[in-house]
């Protein structure tokens, strides 16, 4: 891709187009080396087997990857491991990978982002005709995008902790966005600046007024997120070269080499063991659970809600764009099939739960209490605390301000689990701590629109060869020392009243990159008990 070198017109609060560096790898001098440690090119040696935990994007998209990389001998066994109760279902149905639709934009405050998500577009857009393609068959529909956010105090941009507000990301986006438009030669009247909360009611098409100030991205859209996971498992079944497992990983397998320790597999919750030279842990919200990311990545539960809507209803919203409000955190994907979506993309709930064991790395003398996921197959009771339900009835009433939506109840809900980190910078990367054993996680909510490219760049960084602008974003940073000192003295999230010690390094994890919207640490089973509210 070209750089993005566009003269862009100058709007308040937004700042002058980054420059956004080309994709390059670095043959030499590479840095996380199978050892973990920087390796030389030509000194990488190949893994005689590779054991991959986890099927969603990360993992599923890696797997198709190595099978089809030369660097990989095609003799190398290829095994995935996915906690998925039924057998051909990968990934789980709770996964966060597997729903009607996931928003596919290159609408990123961050320009790295944004053209890494311009090149993954190309492919969800190329041969759309072809019912073959990923984005063929009506799983990738260009929509457009509406990326908006409220004015808050004095139209500020950022917040006085020096992190960005929601109209500060957006119009960073907005910047990214044209010059990315200008890159890919397409006019930049397809980037069109909302300039007030009438014209972003007229653009959504449902006269709701919902943000102050957004734009008009017409080169994005939405994916059926199932539909394409599925598309992608069949491309992997097609290689040969992968074998797929039922079962949940209870803990990675170690031994001591030469006063080094190696991750040598991984036991199943069934007692079944797996050996591998190389274990991938791409396990999303349930990594933490097996890798110490105390401090650095926490899993967090986001609020989903469904709608039926009537034939003439499907009919009038059909052609909206997906709106998305970065004060709030919510958004609505036009909808398929007479059922309307509408969720928010938010600081989410904390499920702090004691472990059976120690994640690996983990310091504490014995087992600690982390945020684990809730799902509707781990706890089928599980529902949508009242203050989200509530908070997506009220969104819903001001992006579709018709009287009869605005009862009518939620037929369906969910809570999807991320992998957050503080920035929202991805983990891909050795551990330094432990030979054979690669991370792949932290996807923090905006990992699936790279779908198409994601595996490879994860095969990259397993190579030595990560791109340039991700060697500081996605190397691993490490667990965070949990002692009572520290801890005690570590200013609690808000709503994170009355919860033990050993959980409050995860309360300080929260992704502030200016995307998010709710209350940053809200415990799950406090919210649940003051009852639902659909």
């Amino acid at each position: 891709m070209a750089h993005l070198i566009c003269p862009i017109p100058a709007v308040p609060g937004a700042r002058e187009a980054p420059a956004i560096p080309d994709v390059s790898f670095v043959p030499k001098n590479a840095t996380a080396a199978a050892d973990g440690q920087a390796e030389q090119a030509g000194e990488y040696k190949a893994p005689r087997s590779i054991l991959i935990i986890g099927s969603g994007v990360f993992g599923l998209s890696t797997a198709y990857s190595l099978a089809r990389r030369p660097e990989i001998p095609s003799d190398t066994p290829i095994t995935i491991i996915d906690r998925s109760p039924e057998p051909d279902v990968f990934p789980a149905r709770d996964a966060a990978s597997i729903d009607s639709s996931r928003i596919i934009r290159a609408d990123y405050a961050d320009s790295a982002y944004a053209e890494l998500a311009g090149e993954a577009h190309t492919h969800w857009r190329r041969d759309n005709d072809d019912p073959t393609s990923l984005g063929g068959d009506g799983r990738y529909n260009e929509s457009g995008l509406l990326l908006a956010a409220e004015n808050g105090v004095d139209g500020a941009t950022v917040r006085p902790d020096g992190h960005p507000t929601g109209l500060g990301y957006t119009k960073r986006s907005w910047v990214n966005a044209l010059a990315l438009a200008h890159a890919d030669g397409r006019s930049l009247e397809t980037v069109r600046a909302m300039l007030s909360p009438f014209a972003i009611g007229k653009a959504t098409g449902t006269g709701g007024e919902w943000a102050d100030w957004g734009y008009l991205n017409t080169a994005a859209g939405w994916a059926d997120a199932t539909r394409s996971m599925r598309w992608l498992y069949d491309r992997v079944v097609e290689t040969g070269r992968v074998t797929f497992v039922n079962g949940t990983a209870g803990a990675l397998e170690t031994q001591t080499e030469k006063h080094e320790q190696r991750v040598t597999g991984a036991r199943l919750s069934d007692g079944r063991s797996f050996s591998a030279d190389l274990v991938i842990v791409a396990a999303g919200a349930w990594t933490p659970t097996l890798v110490d990311l105390a401090g650095t990545a926490v899993a967090t539960g986001q609020c989903l809600a469904y709608l039926r809507l009537t034939d003439e209803e499907q009919a009038k919203l059909a052609k909206i764009p997906v709106c998305l409000n970065l004060t709030d955190g919510c958004f609505v994907i036009p909808p398929r099939d007479n059922v309307l979506k509408i969720a928010r993309h938010s600081y989410g709930y904390l499920n702090p739960q004691p472990l059976s064991h120690k994640p690996l790395g983990s310091s504490s003398p014995t087992a600690r209490v982390i945020s684990q996921p809730q799902t509707h197959i781990t706890d089928p009771s599980t529902t949508l605390p009242a203050e989200g339900a509530s908070d997506l009835r009220r969104a819903l009433r001001r992006m579709i301000p018709w009287p009869e939506l605005a009862e009518r109840p939620f037929f369906e809900t969910r809570l999807c689990w991320y992998t957050d980190t503080a920035t929202g910078d991805w983990i891909i990367d050795y551990h330094p701590s432990y030979k054979g054993l690669f991370i792949a996680t932290g996807g923090s909510g905006h990992g699936f629109k790279f779908l198409p490219i994601l595996g490879d760049k994860v095969v990259d960084c397993v190579l030595g060869k990560c791109p340039t602008q991700f060697r500081e974003k996605w190397k691993w940073k490490g667990s965070v020392e949990i002692n009572g000192n520290a801890t005690r003295t570590m200013k609690r999230a808000e709503g994170g009243e009355g919860v033990d010690d050993d959980i409050a390094v995860e309360l300080a994890v929260a992704t502030e990159d200016g995307s998010r919207g709710g209350k940053p640490g809200l415990i799950l089973r406090n919210e649940l008990a003051k009852g639902a509210k659909l």
